[in-house]
């Protein structure tokens, strides 16, 4: 005589169980921000003390597996990050192919900003005598400029060079940059397309250049799109 066996409950590791863990692999995946136990269990439809457990259940699973990435609780939600073991290879995939010069407008727009910083994104196209928008998000992304408040009377956001471009350049501060004066005469106000954006633009780029000659690193920041 066979005993039936029982039908699964919603405790353990019934398939319940494993449905809220598939949930929430699938959820975490799409984040890209750590999130709170009591967002996760609101969307799910579950009780938070379940999907607390079943968090904690993944991740240590994860680490017991050795797997390449990682579940973790950051300021106080839950997210994937690639295992602290893995770093290596990480890095060496972001960074493959990151180390290409940069285009002369990109070079020409970093330069700029480094002269006229902090300056709006049209005034680096006004000095440049063309649009800059893509290039300064280019920028941006590499890590190279970053937004610096915004101009009081228009609103425009302003940007400024990092740390990293400092970095790359091989200086200890902006004042080490080369001096523009023997580049060209002072030009305060200059309108795009005009003869004397070419020229202060010209005249950046040349002194960015003496720049890279003399640290060896600038100009290696990123390619430029």
């Amino acid at each position: 005589m066979h005993q039936k066996s029982a039908p699964p409950t919603s405790g353990g590791e019934g398939p319940a169980d494993a449905g809220l863990r598939a949930e929430l692999e699938a959820v975490l995946m799409v984040v890209d921000e750590p999130v709170a136990e009591g967002r996760l269990a609101g969307v799910l439809e579950r009780p938070r003390a379940e999907v607390a457990a079943a968090l904690c259940e993944l991740s240590a699973e994860y680490t017991a597996q050795g797997r390449g990435f990682d579940l973790r609780l950051v300021a106080g939600g839950w997210r994937f990050y690639s295992r602290d073991s893995c770093s290596a290879a990480v890095d060496r995939f972001l960074l493959d192919g990151q180390q290409a010069r940069l285009t002369q407008a990109a070079l020409e727009t970093l330069a700029v900003v480094a002269y006229r910083q902090p300056v709006s994104r049209s005034r680096v196209s006004a000095v440049r005598g063309v649009n800059c928008d893509g290039v300064m998000r280019t920028l941006v992304q590499r890590g190279l400029v970053e937004e610096a408040g915004s101009e009081p009377e228009t609103g425009a956001i302003l940007y400024r060079t990092t740390n990293y471009f400092l970095e790359r350049m091989g200086l200890r501060g902006l004042d080490e940059l080369p001096e523009l004066a023997p580049f060209l005469p002072e030009v305060d106000d200059v309108e795009a397309e005009s003869l004397e954006g070419t020229m202060i633009a010209e005249a950046v780029a040349a002194a960015a250049a003496q720049a890279a000659d003399g640290s060896g690193e600038a100009g290696r920041a990123g390619p430029d799109r």
